[in-house]
Parts: C-alpha cells; structure tokens; sequence
C-alpha cells in the first residue's frame, strides 16, 4: 500500500472514477452503471454521508468506500428490514453506519486498501455498530468483513433486479484489528 494515499473523496465530483473501480470490481454492464450513478448522487446527498478513496500518486481512483448513518425509511433497510425481523435482529437497522459500497480495482486488491477504506470510514462513524451487505458466497470481500469482526445477521437476502441472494452483515465498532494492519 506504500504507492496508495487513502483519504477524504468527494465522491460527487469523481462519480464517474468511483463506478469505473466498481464495474471492474463487481462486472457491472453500462446500464447497471448507469442507474447506480443516479442511486450513488442520490445517496451523497443525505445526512451523514462520507466517502474515502484510495489514490495513486498520480490521482488515478482505485479503490473507495461510502457509506452514512443507516435510516429505516432507506430503500435498502426496507428491503432486509423482514429478514432482520425474522431473526429478531432488526435492532441493527438502527443506531448503525451502514457501509453502503466498497470496492477496489483488481489489479490492487489483496494489498489491505480495502480493510484501510473500511475500518477508516468506520472509525469517524459515531454509531455503536456498522452494518452492509455482500454476495451471500465465500468470497476475499466476506472474509475481510469476518476478520474485521463482521457477522452474518441475514443470509439468503433477495434483492429485487440482484439475480443473487446477499447476506446482512453486521459488526460492533470499532472494528477488530490485526496486528500490523489498518
């Protein structure tokens, strides 16, 4: 990560940037672009809303987190609001930041920017707990999120349009450290 500065994104500003690391990242067509272009500009705008972006030296965006305050009325907390309650865990949609995106280029991850991106952006959260979701499979993403002390709260999540289910995970803050890593 010495080649990598992370700190504050205005992500409105470098939109753009931010969903071509994710389309990499995730295998995003430009119509799924498209629209979470419009969902990213709508997200920036609540309150409590801050993205870290992970930076070359020559300015080039490989990596970003974002998240916010998590809100009940949000499309997403709707969403697996019943799977929570199911399990008696809808508690977690309150009083949490919620990691809405994070995502690093390919050709850079497994080097620790995206365990730098998340717990950063979870250390100035003034919530008890964080909470996201991820593709319900083992996956490099579930296993950062397990070691930094995130749990499945949900599992089988259906999100309607995701042709997979995702799981709610779900951590006290701060998040755990290794030794060695940020």
């Amino acid at each position: 990560m010495d080649d990598v500065a992370v700190g504050p994104l205005d992500l409105a500003a470098r939109v753009d940037d931010a969903l071509a690391v994710q389309a990499l990242a995730f295998g995003l067509s430009d119509d799924e672009i498209a629209v979470r272009r419009h969902i990213v500009l709508r997200h920036f705008g609540c309150p409590g809303a801050r993205a870290l972006g992970a930076t070359t030296p020559a300015g080039r965006l490989i990596g970003f987190v974002y998240g916010m305050p998590n809100d009940r009325a949000h499309w997403w907390s709707t969403v697996v609001e019943p799977y929570l309650r199911s399990q008696g865990l809808d508690h977690w949609l309150d009083d949490s930041f919620t990691i809405t995106e994070l995502h690093v280029h390919p050709a850079y991850q497994g080097r620790g920017i995206g365990r730098s991106l998340i717990t950063r952006i979870t250390d100035e959260a003034t919530q008890p707990r964080s909470i996201l979701s991820a593709i319900d499979v083992e996956s490099p993403a579930r296993g950062l999120y397990r070691s930094l002390g995130y749990r499945d709260i949900a599992r089988r999540v259906l999100f309607p349009s995701a042709p997979t289910p995702y799981a709610v995970m779900g951590a006290a803050l701060p998040l755990k450290r290794r030794q060695g890593l940020s």
